[in-house]
């Protein structure tokens, strides 16, 4: 058990737990008395937090849905802070940036269910690489604004991070955000199948 007294693994760890913490299910349980669980999409992140709620509670549902999304970027980013002021490499700043997105994904504390991972997805690479993410915000903006499908404008802003991230820096290793992206799309497979099928539905 020696391996638990490396001070990688202690961030790896935290990164893990922090990230699984399902702020969403937690809030909605807490504020509006209901399960998200069991309701909506199942998922716990703030677009099933704001669909769910808005059915009894529309004003609670927007303040809701922010703080759900507020707290599921932080958990990518409250980790990845603390270890960056200690001085760790960039490829454990990486390595702790996946674990907090597997975390909320697969959450310890929901039997390994979780979200979709967008919200702390994009607070890591806001810490990791801002440019690519905020060129990812502003494309996620403008389609949420415009065909107000969840999953589209989250999936689409993913991708062009990661596009964009191959010619903003060329030279990093992209192994991380890949394989990051990878879960992201991994978890929309449901959203992925209804889209095609005509049945996803614009947030309105």
């Amino acid at each position: 058990m020696d391996f638990l007294f490396n001070t990688n693994v202690q961030f790896f760890i935290a990164a893990y737990l922090v990230g699984g913490i399902p702020f969403g299910l937690l809030l909605a349980k807490k504020f509006a008395g209901v399960n998200i669980k069991s309701s909506g999409s199942g998922s716990i992140g703030a677009t099933n937090v704001l669909r769910v709620v808005k059915e009894t509670n529309p004003s609670l549902a927007k303040k809701l849905g922010i703080a759900t999304l507020a707290l599921d970027a932080f958990k990518g980013v409250a980790v990845l802070t603390v270890a960056y002021f200690m001085g760790m490499s960039e490829s454990t700043l990486w390595a702790i940036g996946v674990l907090a997105v597997i975390g909320h994904c697969f959450s310890p504390y929901l039997g390994l269910e979780g979200g979709k991972g967008i919200a702390t997805g994009m607070g890591v690479m806001m810490f990791m690489l801002p440019q690519e993410t905020l060129i990812a915000l502003v494309v996620w903006g403008v389609l949420a604004k415009t065909i107000k499908i969840s999953s589209v404008s989250s999936l689409t802003g993913v991708l062009v991070l990661l596009i964009s991230s191959f010619f903003i820096h060329p030279d990093m290793a992209h192994a991380p955000v890949v394989f990051i992206v990878f879960i992201l799309y991994y978890k929309h497979i449901p959203n992925i199948i209804r889209l095609f099928s005509g049945q996803e539905k614009a947030v309105v």
